[in-house]
């Protein structure tokens, strides 16, 4: 069930969209759709904040953690879903996943060019940073 969610929009997002390569920006489309459709399945948000932090592309509900998102043309070949390092999002993710998806540090989930998304999975994990503040205390962040 989706829920209508206010999406507080930033024209310097769009801006940095259209800076990608075409098919990185089709990536990155399809990250953001990801997200924005997670939010729209969670009852309790009712908005989501886009931003730029750090210079990329970053989304954030009321009660969660910023999920930052990036491509960066020292490594080509990859893109990245970034994670707040001081939350536990990463660690849950790598135990309750293991290497379903590659990690950096407890930062990232970072994915080849070629790379078939797991949806189902990284919803999991965008749901889980999205409500991090209400989960924080649970175990496995409520997985």
């Amino acid at each position: 069930m989706s829920n209508e969610i206010i999406i507080k929009q930033n024209l310097k997002v769009k801006a940095k969209f259209e800076s990608y390569p075409i098919e990185i920006r089709k990536k990155m489309d399809a990250l953001k759709a990801l997200i924005l459709e997670t939010a729209s399945e969670i009852e309790t948000i009712t908005e989501i904040e886009e931003t730029l932090k750090w210079g990329e592309p970053s989304y954030i509900s009321k009660k969660g953690s910023t999920i930052r998102m990036d491509w960066k043309t020292k490594m080509p070949n990859q893109y990245a879903m970034y994670f707040n390092c001081n939350t536990s999002l990463v660690e849950t993710f790598k135990t309750v996943y293991g290497s379903l998806f590659k990690y950096v540090k407890n930062r990232a989930i970072v994915f080849s060019l070629e790379d078939k998304i797991p949806h189902k999975e990284l919803k999991d994990c965008i749901a889980m940073a999205l409500q991090y503040h209400t989960l924080k205390n649970k175990p496995f962040l409520g997985k």
